[in-house]
């Protein structure tokens, strides 16, 4: 299983080994392009030289901070968004002794309750959390019971929704198709009625 999220080798291949950089990438992916998002745990890993938990939660803040704004940016709100990660990465640490991977294996969760626990992380709320469990059984091996289910309509077979569907450029340009008809959709709906 080789994850081919971001086009960038290196990226993926830190996504797929390591779960806690996965969280991260779906963490950061808000108001940037999901590449952008999913290969800022590279940037954090070669500019932190780690990307473990508790590295990650016992950063400088400030620091940290500084580690978002260097050129190329991690993410375009650096500030707000290495306090997420650092909120993430305590999160993991002291509730999953730092194993990010703990949330869909320890003691063989069903999808409603890898749901539940992802929901519980700082950052992640109903729609992250779907996304990213849909990710888990579509791409990352994870096979709880209902997981497709609890995953909503992001579970569901042959969709080109979110990140979860992506295994290659011909599934991103199909996943950003149907982002920017929901966009469209969601103008229409929004949209001020006429007198």
């Amino acid at each position: 299983m080789t994850l081919h999220i971001t086009g960038d080798a290196a990226a993926d291949g830190l996504l797929t080994n390591n779960p806690l950089a996965l969280l991260i990438g779906m963490l950061l992916d808000q108001q940037v392009p999901m590449e952008t998002a999913f290969a800022g745990p590279l940037k954090i890993q070669q500019r932190v030289g780690a990307l473990d938990a508790a590295t990650l939660a016992g950063y400088d803040p400030e620091a940290f901070a500084a580690v978002f704004s260097q050129t190329p940016a991690v993410h375009r709100f650096p500030g707000s968004m290495a306090a997420r990660v650092q909120a993430l990465s305590a999160a993991i640490q002291q509730e999953w002794g730092g194993d990010a991977a703990a949330l869909w294996t320890r003691g063989d969760p069903d999808g409603r309750e890898v749901l539940r626990r992802l929901k519980a992380l700082p950052g992640f709320g109903e729609q992250k959390a779907k996304i990213f469990l849909a990710l888990l059984g579509k791409q990352y091996g994870y096979t709880g019971a209902g997981w497709r289910e609890a995953a909503g309509a992001y579970g569901e077979e042959g969709s080109f929704r979110s990140v979860a569907d992506i295994t290659s450029a011909e599934s991103l340009t199909k996943v950003r198709e149907h982002k920017r008809a929901m966009k469209v959709d969601a103008g229409r709906v929004n949209a001020p009625k006429e007198r």
